[in-house]
């Protein structure tokens, strides 16, 4: 399984959009500072998560979701 995930940082409201294997970890590393692209913005919250059965899907999903459409859509869900 893979999952697109959408973290809100709750110091800024800002969204990160990603992919991994393994939600639960990959939301720790963020949290705990380790990715650079969000190190700044933390503490982070798991605003949306989606499941594909792989990788490729999840990747195409996750460029959906970076474009201006994905992101109006992320607005519409995320409050």
């Amino acid at each position: 399984m893979f999952y697109v995930y959408v973290l809100k940082s709750l110091k800024d409201n800002k969204l990160y959009i990603g992919h991994t294997s393994d939600i639960k970890k990959r939301v720790e590393w963020h949290n705990a500072g380790k990715q650079k692209s969000t190190k700044y913005r933390l503490p982070l919250k798991l605003a949306h998560v989606e499941i594909f059965s792989s990788r490729s899907e999840a990747m195409r999903r996750e460029k959906e979701l970076k474009t201006g459409k994905g992101k109006d859509f992320l607005k519409k869900i995320i409050k």
